[in-house]
Parts: structure tokens; sequence; C-alpha cells
């Protein structure tokens, strides 16, 4: 490393003030602080002194997907073989799922880092960190057959509209790679919803009678004797989006966010209290045969309930800032979560826009819930006064 520093000094002047590449500041800036800690601090104000910077973070998480995208990997390969009746080992269906991953990753960074490159040198501003997770995010929330034309456009419009016409990353109301996502969903609804886009079969022919509809998908059209079991959803061997099948997977990725301290263990724990609880609520009324059937457990481990709870809905950028409203909006979460599975059978996921609506009220849940602790305060001074 310290032949790579001395290399980052030798061609720094260059992109320093009066230096002749000056206008790509933004960019060379970028790869020094992802190479290196940053040799400068805030010059005046109020600032933190720590050990770990927005990059580093941002790191954290990536390497908190791992395990998730590994197993997403394996389960590609895994339901090809299934699907077809070929016999493959746990290396064959690792390249394959591999292979069919690497593509689409590759593609969402480079579109996402190339806009946010643009807008960088354009503003005159520090490339922002969270285009690392966003460009690893929105290939594990994406179906295995995605087109890659389609990840293009909708990273472009997840990083343009979801995140720099607001100010960048800090700025962002909603969280971009939901909204990657979202735009598939409701741009090309065939593309990431039904059968088809969940399973990878390439040139080869489904076994008959073979069904590659996800757990969650079987419940919404009411087959309920094909719904997976709970190892299977626990485990991960069932179709879905790339990352989000393995409940074990996700769980060594939370285990790694609430350890680091990366991760709020409030809003995580309350998403899936609140799911519980509305599950639970559902089987007690049992108004019909989805109520009855799908058991609270079944629920959290199916579809991407615990990615969500786990990745997405921790955002620091989009979620809750203070404490009390981490609780509520986790909550909220959860149960429209489980309430959009049951009642709404054309919609059989419920996680995604759960999210992006709790998005849009996470602000005015932190304003009452500050709202209430200075009303809270102020008695306690009245109190005060009147006592002397």
């Amino acid at each position: 490393m310290k032949a790579i520093r001395k290399q980052v000094d030798k061609i720094k002047p260059n992109f320093e003030k009066g230096g002749k590449l000056f206008f790509l500041r933004s960019t060379f800036d970028a790869f020094e602080t992802f190479l290196f800690v940053p040799n400068h601090v805030t010059k005046k104000g109020a600032h933190i002194r720590d050990s770990i910077d927005s990059k580093r973070t941002m790191i954290i998480v990536v390497l908190a997907l791992l395990p998730a995208m590994f197993f997403g990997c394996w389960n590609i390969g895994y339901q090809h073989d299934i699907a077809t009746g070929i016999s493959g080992d746990i290396f064959s269906r690792f390249w394959l799922g591999f292979g069919k991953f690497f593509p689409i990753l590759v593609v969402s960074y480079a579109v996402a880092l190339g806009i946010e490159f643009a807008f960088a040198q354009f503003r005159g501003h520090e490339v922002n960190e969270g285009v690392l997770v966003t460009g690893f995010l929105i290939p594990l929330v994406m179906p295995p057959h995605i087109p890659l034309w389609m990840v293009a456009l909708a990273t472009a419009f997840a990083i343009i509209f979801g995140k720099e016409v607001f100010g960048g990353t800090g700025m962002n109301i909603y969280n971009p790679a939901l909204l990657a996502r979202a735009f598939v969903f409701f741009s090309y609804p065939t593309k990431i919803s039904g059968v088809e886009p969940w399973v990878y079969l390439g040139d080869k022919v489904p076994l008959d009678g073979f069904s590659a509809a996800t757990p969650l998908g079987n419940a919404g059209t009411g087959e309920f004797d094909k719904l997976a079991s709970f190892w299977d959803g626990f485990i991960g061997t069932i179709p879905g989006s790339i990352g989000e099948t393995s409940f074990v997977a996700i769980m060594l990725g939370a285990f790694i966010l609430l350890v680091t301290g990366v991760g709020s263990w409030r809003i995580i724990l309350s998403v899936f209290a609140g799911g519980a609880l509305m599950a639970w609520i559902f089987n007690l009324i049992g108004a019909n045969e989805y109520m009855t059937s799908v058991s609270p457990i079944m629920h959290l481990v199916f579809g991407g309930f615990a990615f969500g709870a786990v990745f997405m809905a921790t955002d620091p950028v989009s979620a809750s800032q203070t404490n009390t409203g981490k609780y509520i909006y986790g909550f909220l979460i959860g149960a429209f979560t489980i309430l959009i599975r049951v009642v709404n059978p054309a919609y059989p996921e419920g996680m995604m826009l759960a999210i992006l609506l709790m998005n849009t009220f996470a602000p005015l849940i932190d304003y009452y819930v500050v709202e209430a602790n200075i009303k809270r305060r102020m008695k306690r001074i009245k109190l005060v006064k009147t006592e002397n």
C-alpha cells in the first residue's frame, strides 16, 4: 500500500487548485478516499472525530450483503437444475448463477457510478458514497432473468430521480434501490412478477409439471398445496429475487451490521414485530384461506421480508432518525407488508411498497416524536417553576 500511496501523492498536485487536471478533482478524490482514509478534517464548527468515514460504513454494508449474494448465485444454479432435471454439484451451480448475476452487477455499477461521477463533476462536489451500496443492492432485488437494458434503465431512474434531483446522498427521500425495483415492477410487470422471471432455464426445457412460482405467488393465487415449507424458506431453496431467498444468509448479514453498529436494531426488530403481529391477527380472524394457511413465521421467511427489514428499511437516510420514530417506522413497515400481501392478492410481496410508503412518512413521524418530547420537557419546566 505504501507504493500506491506514493504514486497517489505524486499525481495529486495535478488535481489540486492550480493543477492542469483540477476539473477532475471530484473524480480523483473519490478514488483516493476509496483507497485510503481521508487526510483532511472539518475546518470549522463542531464535529465528531471518528476512525470510520462514510465510505468505510458503506463497505461494511457491502460485506454484509455478501452472504446473500453468494447464496443467491448458488440458488440460481440450483433452481435451474431442479427445473431441468440436471444433477449438478455445488460449484457448477454457483458458477452458473454467478454468470447470470455478475453482468447485472456490472451494468448496475457502471450506470450508477457513471451518473454519480457526472453529477459530482458538474456540481464540483465529492462523489457520494451511497452509490457503493445502491449499485450492489439493485442486482440483489432483481430476478435472475431480468434483461440487462432494463437494469440499466431502472438504475438510471433510481440514481437520477431518486437521489440526484434531491441533492445526492443524504438528501434523498426514498431508498434508491427500491425505486429501481419499483420502476421495473410498474413499467415492465411481466419481468418481475408471475412465474417466468424467477428461474433461469437457459436453453433447457423445464420438466413437466415444474412450477417456478415463488411461495408468495402460490399463496396469492390460492395454491396453498404448492406452498414451500418453512425450512425451504429458512434456508432459501425457493425461487425469488437473487439476494432475497435465504433467511439464514440475510441474518448473517444482519449480524455483521449489528455488531459493527451500522444497522439499526430498533428498525430491524420492530419490522419483524409488526409483521408477526399483523400475521397473527389475520390468523385469528381467519376470514379466508390465506389468513389461516400462512403462519406468522412463514410470512417472515418468505419473499423479501427479511431482506427488506435488514437492508432496505434500515437505510440511514430515508428511515426515521429518532429512536422512538424508528420503532414506529419499523413496526408500520412490517404491519403494512403483511396487510398488502393478504388483502391485495394482485401484489403478493408487499415489502417494497410498505417501505416506500413509510419513507414518505418518516419525516412526519420524527416531527411528532420531537414535538412530543418538547411538550414533555415544557411540562417539567412549568412544574419546577410552580414548585419554586
